[in-house]
């Protein structure tokens, strides 16, 4: 159980759950809230698992991957991506589901999420791909996947001082 490949089936879980929203129609309210309930709650732990889990081992271990010279650079990016995610998610709750307002508001959260996962990609988990050994990888991959199973219903959305985060766990 590698942290890096339960990261990037996390994403292939939030490209879906957003193609689900898409492929259901405006009319079917109880269908979108339902996906959309599950997606938001699903993307604000993943934030968090990953921010407890992941950046604070790149900050110590990584070296910078994907146009970034640092894992300081990845991590701090991340982590104002991850404010953006939470800020365009709770813009959603706004708006009636299912509205032409409602489904832009959607459609911001992907795009926000769609550009942080590419460059999360390429930059965060490549790093740490390169640099990170497969035991340390296993070990911060089994407390990824017990906090993302104990918050299965979601965690409070909390922004995060980038520069303080980074302060905090280097």
């Amino acid at each position: 159980m590698d942290i890096t490949q339960l990261i990037l089936d996390d994403h292939h879980e939030q490209r879906r759950l957003f193609a689900l929203l898409e492929e259901i129609g405006s009319d079917d309210k109880a269908g979108l809230a339902a996906i959309w309930g599950r997606l938001s709650a699903f993307l604000e732990v993943h934030a968090e698992a990953e921010e407890r889990h992941f950046y604070p081992s790149l900050l110590k271990l990584g070296e910078g991957a994907g146009g970034k010279p640092t894992a300081a650079a990845e991590t701090e990016d991340a982590i104002k991506d991850h404010n953006e995610i939470r800020d365009a998610v709770g813009a959603v709750s706004k708006n009636p589901v299912g509205s032409a307002d409602w489904t832009a508001a959607v459609a911001k959260a992907n795009k926000a999420n769609g550009e942080h996962m590419d460059e999360e990609e390429r930059q965060g988990l490549a790093d740490f791909r390169r640099h990170v050994d497969l035991d340390t990888r296993h070990r911060l991959g089994v407390a990824f996947a017990v906090f993302e199973a104990a918050n299965v219903t979601g965690v409070k959305p909390v922004d995060k001082d980038p520069k303080a985060y980074i302060a905090d766990n280097a």
